[in-house]
């Protein structure tokens, strides 16, 4: 489809540590030593700001009309790592041209607002400006829902959780976007739906975000914090909801491990239904490259169709 709405999300960018000891050894102790030990091992590795740069590149040359980032800018929540990609927001574009919602990286410990997820506050900015977590931002015909699932968790998890509140002004903003005939994008770190078979990286309260997208409705749910590409569905009003990761924004083919990816959906109208389509472009040593193309049907009464 060559028309309609466009727009990029990527995901998991995990922008390289400042150097030195940042805020001092008290600074590290805890969860964060354990974050900086990884680091240093094996993640510096294959979160490359090289690859990061390009991936960005190859967004800025295919022109979205606008670009939504699902978590993990950070590696270990240091105040340095949030303004730092405050800093990169800013090169990624403005806040009326970037969504974005913070990851598990990103709550790695507790952090005050002022000094932490707060330097990001114009890119999870809603429309209505004192709404809080879900925000909403309405773009032509696409309405972004940000979802934060980004909460502190013990040693060795990588849990997150959306909480009762959070969820029940999530299904009431669901609810009112579908009645005003938007086509409803709901942005979260953590996927509504078990990756894998582990539930140490899951989201805690799944089951209950499933039935609020379910009654809510929704037409898509992006997500991130897996570093792979993945597609899977919920049910919905009518129509099962693709729920879609994507692997790291800087990852290197580094062993098994996917390298960087990010996905260009388009949105727009065939007769009288909505259609949406994807371009997935992976990374190679070659720079950025269509893997895949796909599209998806929203009948009107009837499941969605893939092709």
């Amino acid at each position: 489809m060559q028309t309609g709405f466009r727009f990029a999300h990527f995901s998991d960018a995990h922008l390289p540590l400042p150097p030195g000891r940042s805020g001092g050894l008290w600074a590290l102790a805890g969860k964060r030593s354990l974050g900086l030990l990884s680091w240093r091992r094996k993640r510096h590795a294959i979160h490359r700001p090289e690859i990061l740069a390009a991936l960005l590149a190859d967004v800025a040359a295919h022109a979205p009309d606008h670009v939504v980032v699902t978590g993990d800018l950070t590696n270990i929540a240091l105040p340095d790592e949030f303004e730092r990609a405050r800093a990169w927001l800013e090169q990624v574009g403005s806040p009326d041209q970037v969504s974005v919602v913070p990851g598990n990286h990103d709550a790695t410990v507790r952090v005050p607002w002022d000094i932490g997820l707060g330097r990001w506050q114009p890119w999870m900015t809603g429309d209505a400006p004192a709404e809080g977590f879900p925000f909403v931002r309405v773009r032509g015909p696409v309405a972004f829902v940000g979802v934060s699932t980004a909460v502190p968790t013990p040693p060795l998890l990588a849990t997150g959780t959306v909480g009762a509140a959070q969820a029940a002004r999530l299904e009431a903003v669901l609810a009112d976007l579908g009645r005003r005939g938007l086509f409803r994008v709901v942005l979260m770190h953590h996927a509504p739906i078990l990756v894998g078979r582990s539930p140490r990286k899951a989201l805690t309260d799944r089951r209950h975000v499933q039935d609020v997208l379910a009654r809510g409705g929704a037409e898509l749910v992006l997500h991130g914090h897996h570093h792979c590409n993945q597609i899977g569905s919920l049910p919905g009003r009518g129509a099962a909801i693709p729920v879609i990761g994507v692997a790291s924004a800087s990852a290197a083919p580094i062993g098994r491990g996917q390298a960087a990816h990010w996905n260009q959906f388009t949105v727009g109208r065939r007769d009288g239904a909505w259609r949406l389509s994807a371009l997935v472009r992976g990374y190679t040593a070659d720079g950025f490259r269509t893997e895949m193309r796909y599209a998806m049907t929203y009948e009107r009464h009837d499941a969605a169709t893939w092709s």
